[in-house]
């Protein structure tokens, strides 16, 4: 592939259910919806890769036997919160009969309420399945019809657009939310078949019948963090091959500056006992293996810097934070996040908050916030590929011909601009609560704003490391006549140089850079790594 197609492709993969067909891209089961044991893979398969779901019987069970406890309440007139009540500060407000059936229409269309661009359609997809699997415990009281169509609409590719700004993550996602509720009327927008179209005629071309919205039926549609938890599930996925990819660019830099590789020796972790620390430095070994360095033919110095030595601990303190920020999102994916909850087996209801985004958006803003840590250490890195004072041996900047041409010292400003910007958003949204409603809702979580800093922070991330892949390669094309490398250094070195060309003189980089952003973000050389070494994990 020439290099200039990497970037047109991975833009294909990563923005294809933004405005186009779902459809499935790996030929998988369909997923079997029982409100349990849903992972962030899951997420992932149905949002990205169009894995088709069902509803399983038990759950259609459980559906059915809440509305008829919720129907037999209504209709004996006991006061439920969203109900025959109001929401928020109007939740003492009392419904009579007639307005009980216009209520939830209203509730949807004052709910939606957000602003600008959509949200994804792999991040509005996400959200649906997560609704669905909470609506599987029958704790929620709407119609079996409401989630049934959501299903239809995930497996016929109907998805609604839905601003990704709007939402202060408790109450749930109400306003991205609403927006996927009104396709529920027949109203609002939808993509579908690569167009964006009336939600009534989405839901036509679909051959779905629109099952309007009765008593609950739309509170149980919105009334949960589905949205900023379906965006940390995809992003900790990504995230995740993200550190991958961190510690095989680090295992190409430590080659190249001929680290002392005893800090890595799997014994020196063990005693420590950071299960993050021992998963990095074995992966790091796994890609120097077999090379000069690691059989120590190459001279090193006692000690290196700590950008160098301390790469299993950094890179592990950020898997260990994903792996806790995944087990909390799981337990919201497969947890009843819901207001009221229903409980038929006791003919009970009770209102509480467990649409509170807190429990993600905590974990989650630590999690960006150790992408942000892992960037400024490959940065450190590429610092030393490039500084004549700290390289051992290497030429300034990475050229030939210092002074003439200035080599890699602008990628170095990129990557700096990059993680000024990372930092700025690694403060916690989940600190910043503005009271809402009439000082009903006083305190939120702000999980949205999580979720999008943290896509944003990510993004950067991409091109960070992306810009160490491209010096590291740079630096070892200068190295290969001295010694040999190991094999997942080489295979990633190989793959690098299929998309950016050794920089011989000085031109414009950004093409360079943009090309390599695009590169990691395709995961291209970590499958090929991982194809000659075996699973980094």
């Amino acid at each position: 592939m020439h290099k200039r197609d990497i970037a047109g492709l991975t833009l294909f993969k990563f923005q294809f259910f933004s405005n186009a067909k779902i459809k499935n891209l790996i030929p998988m089961d369909t997923l079997i919806i029982t409100g349990s044991n849903l992972t962030i893979n899951d997420v992932v398969n149905v949002a990205r890769h169009g894995q088709k779901v069902e509803l399983h019987p038990d759950a259609r069970k459980r559906i059915l036997e809440c509305r008829a406890m919720l129907e037999k309440k209504i209709v004996a007139h006991e006061i439920m919160y969203g109900v025959n009540t109001g929401i928020g500060e109007f939740s003492e407000i009392v419904l009579n009969d007639d307005q009980i059936k216009d209520f939830q229409k209203y509730l949807v269309y004052n709910h939606a309420a957000g602003i600008g661009d959509p949200a994804s359609a792999e991040t509005v997809r996400g959200a649906m399945l997560g609704r669905i699997n909470v609506h599987a415990h029958g704790n929620s009281g709407c119609r079996l019809e409401i989630t049934e169509t959501l299903v239809e609409m995930l497996n016929k590719g109907v998805t609604p657009f839905a601003c990704q700004k709007g939402s202060v993550g408790a109450c749930g996602d109400l306003a991205p939310m609403s927006q996927i509720a009104l396709l529920l009327m027949g109203e609002g927008k939808a993509y579908y078949e690569g167009e964006l179209l009336e939600g009534a005629e989405a839901m036509k071309r679909a051959g779905i019948a629109v099952p309007g919205l009765q008593a609950r039926d739309g509170l149980a549609t919105i009334n949960g963090s589905n949205m900023l938890t379906a965006m940390s599930a995809i992003w900790l996925v990504d995230a995740n091959n993200w550190l991958k990819q961190a510690e095989i660019a680090a295992a190409m830099s430590l080659e190249a500056l001929k680290a002392n590789m005893k800090p890595y020796a799997p014994l020196l972790h063990e005693a420590r006992g950071f299960k993050g620390a021992i998963r990095s430095a074995n992966a790091i070994n796994k890609c120097v293996s077999g090379g000069d360095l690691k059989e120590g033919r190459v001279k090193s110095k006692v000690q290196d810097a700590y950008s160098m030595r301390s790469t299993p601990q950094v890179i592990g303190a950020a898997h260990d934070m994903l792996a806790y920020a995944r087990s909390q999102v799981e337990i919201e994916l497969n947890g009843v996040g819901d207001n009221p909850i229903f409980f038929p087996d006791k003919n009970l209801q009770l209102s509480g908050a467990n649409f509170q985004g807190s429990p993600v958006s905590v974990p989650m803003d630590m999690a960006g916030a150790c992408v942000t840590m892992v960037s400024v250490m490959s940065e450190r890195r590429m610092n030393r590929l490039n500084n004549p004072a700290l390289s051992v041996g290497l030429p300034d900047f990475l050229t030939k011909g210092a002074g003439m041409f200035s080599g890699l010292m602008l990628s170095q400003y990129t990557a700096d601009m990059l993680i000024v910007e990372q930092r700025i958003l690694s403060m916690p949204a989940s600190i910043q609560s503005i009271p809402a409603a009439a000082d009903q809702e006083d305190f939120v979580s702000m999980g949205m704003n999580t979720a999008i800093k943290n896509n944003q922070i990510l993004d950067n991330a991409y091109g960070i490391l992306g810009i160490e892949f491209m010096a590291a390669a740079q630096a070892l094309d200068f190295r290969k006549s001295e010694y040999s490398f190991g094999t997942g250094v080489q295979a990633a070195k190989d793959v690098i140089r299929k998309h950016v060309e050794f920089l011989d003189i000085d031109r414009p980089l950004y093409p360079d850079h943009t090309t390599m952003k695009e590169l990691i973000k395709s995961c291209e050389i970590l499958h090929e790594v991982e194809k000659v070494v075996g699973s980094l994990e």
